[in-house]
């Protein structure tokens, strides 16, 4: 079966929001609950905990993660994978109790060249349906890529943010990254086994992943834009951060959206990306 034959590929899965996920996540990100799932509404981003996927251990890969196969291209000869970025679209609230569905499709592979050689990227789309309808739209893009050259090179700082942003710190570490880890599912052995991270994918530290950086950035808008509802948020990887260092979360108003960054402790943008809002508007389902 070659890459292409893989797009069109769909499965379907069904879940529940499961309250005590969110009071998980909520006690990780250290966040009330009352203040980030009032009403017992998921907050944006936090889907990512539904629909989780337990492999036995002896379908495991010596990096954590399920062998390869199965619904994604198999792309055996780049061991390195990971979320390059996504885009979500939000139609309605979803709140703890609620039995939901998953369509995923395979929308596109695509084999490229870059400066740690080749590269295979698979966009996947999901539809996310609740008790009245669709509620999330997502295409979400995956890299693979092989070990050669450096695991993470030097970025400089970026310029200074325009004047009226906003922002504060955020401070990753091991047990954040491991209990984040545990609520999505993610075996992947780069957020918490320092050695084999360090030896094996010659990287400096524990990464942060991804997915957790979007959810800071997404609460951010809670956090400094109070009643504001994000109906669309996008997101790119890029660059890796590290759980010894301190980041910045930070963001700004422009062009009828907010620009978001996470930023590591030199300044480097590890994460960028985009919110749209509706002001004000309520959850479309009563």
């Amino acid at each position: 079966m070659t890459y292409a034959s893989y797009v069109g590929k769909t499965e379907t899965h069904s879940d529940t929001v499961w309250p005590l996920l969110i009071r998980g996540l909520s006690a990780t990100l250290d966040i009330p609950q009352q203040d980030v799932a009032p009403g017992g509404v998921l907050p944006p981003l936090w889907h990512w905990m539904l629909f989780q996927e337990w492999a036995p251990a002896h379908g495991l890969g010596p990096d954590g993660h399920p062998l390869r196969g199965g619904f994604l291209p198999p792309v055996h000869d780049l061991p390195r994978r990971m979320w390059a970025g996504g885009r979500v679209r939000f139609e309605r609230d979803l709140r703890a109790g609620d039995p939901v569905s998953r369509v995923s499709e395979i929308l596109k592979v695509e084999e490229k060249s870059g400066g740690s050689g080749r590269l295979v990227f698979v966009t996947v789309r999901h539809r996310i349906s609740g008790p009245a309808g669709l509620a999330i739209e997502e295409e979400h893009d995956i890299v693979y890529r092989g070990t050669e050259g450096a695991a993470v090179k030097a970025a400089e700082p970026a310029p200074p943010p325009p004047a009226g942003a906003f922002g504060h710190e955020v401070r990753p570490n091991p047990v954040l990254l491991f209990r984040y880890s545990a609520l999505t599912a993610n075996g992947h052995r780069i957020h918490y086994d320092l050695d084999y991270v360090t030896r094996e994918e010659g990287y400096p530290g524990l990464i942060v992943h991804g997915p957790l950086q979007a959810t800071w950035l997404a609460d951010l808008v809670r956090v400094h834009r109070p009643g504001a509802r994000i109906v669309r948020f996008s997101f790119r990887g890029r660059r890796p951060a590290f759980h010894q260092n301190p980041m910045r979360v930070i963001g700004w108003d422009g062009e009828g959206k907010l620009h978001l960054e996470t930023r590591d402790h030199d300044g480097a943008v590890c994460m960028s990306a985009e919110a749209v809002l509706a002001r004000g508007a309520p959850g479309m389902r009563p």
